[in-house]
């Protein structure tokens, strides 16, 4: 199952993207899948036909992961 992620690049504005799963330690690259801006659109420094970018480790400043869509849908015990 994807996760998706906000992707912090150096000097970029941040993307929105999926990745396969959660990043190791030994890993020197992120790879992305559908990347595009936090607006939905396309991302201008990329063609419209990419589907994966590889990102190096160097140029990400931190990533952040959203919510899957299941864990947004929980309702915990709510006491009245």
């Amino acid at each position: 199952m994807p996760i998706s992620v906000i992707l912090h690049i150096s000097n970029e504005e941040p993307i929105i993207g999926d990745i396969e799963g959660m990043p190791q330690a030994s890993d020197s690259v992120l790879i992305l899948h559908n990347p595009r801006k936090r607006d939905g659109k396309d991302v201008p420094y990329l063609d419209t036909d990419v589907t994966v970018v590889i990102y190096p480790w160097e140029k990400i400043n931190f990533v952040e992961i959203m919510p899957a869509e299941a864990e947004e849908e929980i309702i915990g015990f709510v006491r009245e």
